[in-house]
């Protein structure tokens, strides 16, 4: 019988988690067999390419215990009798009295769901992200016995407490993170610092080719051509969309641009308003949540790409965001903040310019110096490539990814047999 890792995800597929999805699928090619679980369906109405080359079977478990409570109470029967479920109860309750809310219950009757309806062959249980799905992963590991481990991103990190960080990184075998910054937080936190990695998510380039030239040279002094900016990210707090609008109306009236964004969430309707409040809205185009060969397109056809990455109120923040090297990697020069993992790819004034986030006056001046110098945009978004194609190969961390899950060793062991 096959050994089989089975990925704990929080919903899949994901349009906005592409980096997931590009790790599995090679993990998939290198020979690991996944099974996928998900605690959440599917609520795009598109995936990328790279979810219809995923062979992996994906099975959900209730993201409500209330939408299928006989399935949760079978689960609970057949749980209960498992050599680890009083040392996992115990540990819940631990949580729940630091805890006492529904989504902690929940994530106790998810995991009763994830250890009584495993995948055949399941021998190791990884959770991605250290909030919900590590909690149900975690649980379920203690009523099986089976390892677990657990990547670790950018909001799971800022938002959970340190007291639930420290336990989760003491039971799991290993952690991987994807920037510095949340690397030396979690490390300051783990009971075996050793056991807590830097492994970058980089970018399938196979899937961005370079592209054909440097880009136009629009300057802004053209209104039947105007510049082209883009944005891709979640309409959410920490993207500081809403710092964006307050710099493109800081503009110079006689500057021609448009600003395209792609991306769904739930401030997209107050950022529509405040365009339309900031008299730019005829100069904004909202795509919404678009597949990958959309968003390829656009960075090909823009000029420029601008992501105001802040802290938002509740302690959340981006780590290195995966769109950020896709256009990058499309030769686009890149305006962001140097907020978590975002100044260890882009060096600014090198490979992009940095603003401190909150700021839309210095954020307008920025944007409107690579408006209206083309070569300089150019500059940076050939420097910007480089950067991206040397040290931004997704390849690498996959085979660090392999060889802590002991594949790599194993397929050297059958290889010499």
């Amino acid at each position: 019988m096959a050994s089989t890792t089975v990925f704990v995800l929080k919903g899949y597929p994901r349009l906005s988690e592409t980096f997931i999805a590009q790790e599995i699928r090679a993990l998939e090619a290198a020979g690991m067999d996944i099974a996928i679980v998900a605690l959440r369906r599917p609520t795009d109405n598109d995936v990328h390419p790279v979810h219809r080359e995923i062979r992996a079977p994906v099975h959900y478990i209730p993201e409500y215990l209330h939408h299928e409570p006989l399935r949760v109470i079978r689960s609970w029967w057949k749980a209960r009798r498992l050599p680890g479920y009083a040392v996992a109860r115990r540990t819940w309750l631990a949580g729940l009295w630091h805890d006492r809310t529904r989504n902690r219950i929940r994530r106790f009757g998810q995991a009763l769901v994830l250890a009584a309806e495993l995948p055949a062959g399941a021998r190791h249980l990884h959770a991605h992200f250290i909030h919900t799905p590590a909690a149900v992963t975690l649980y379920a590991s203690l009523m099986t016995g089976l390892p677990w481990t657990v990547s670790a991103h950018a909001k799971d990190i800022w938002t959970t407490p340190e007291w639930d960080l420290r336990e989760k990184l003491a039971h799991a075998d290993w952690a991987v993170t994807c920037t510095r910054f949340g690397h030396r937080h979690l490390c300051g936190l783990a009971a075996r610092p050793d056991t807590v990695e830097l492994v970058y998510h980089g970018l399938d380039l196979g899937r961005f080719a370079p592209p054909a030239n440097d880009g136009s040279s629009r300057n802004g002094s053209d209104p039947a051509d105007p510049v082209r900016i883009l944005t891709v990210g979640r309409a959410v707090e920490k993207k500081g969309l809403d710092v964006l609008l307050e710099a493109l109306a800081l503009l110079p009236r006689e500057l021609a641009w448009q600003w395209h964004h792609i991306g769904d969430g739930e401030l997209a309707g107050a950022l529509r308003q405040q365009a339309d409040r900031l008299g730019i809205v005829e100069r904004t185009v909202w795509h919404g949540a678009q597949p990958q060969d959309f968003v390829l397109e656009q960075y090909r056809t823009a000029d420029l790409f601008v992501l105001p990455c802040r802290i938002s109120r509740d302690g959340d923040r981006d780590g290195l965001p995966n769109v950020l090297m896709e256009a990058q990697s499309q030769r686009l020069a890149c305006i962001s903040t140097p907020i978590s993992g975002v100044p260890e790819l882009i060096v600014d004034g090198e490979t992009g310019l940095l603003v401190e986030p909150e700021s839309p006056d210095r954020l307008a001046e920025a944007v409107a110096t690579l408006i209206t110098r083309p070569a300089l945009r150019h500059r940076l978004g050939r420097a910007g490539e480089q950067r991206v194609r040397g040290a931004f190969d997704h390849h690498r961390g996959i085979a660090r990814l392999l060889e802590l899950f002991g594949h790599a060793a194993e397929t050297r062991s059958r290889g010499a047999a």
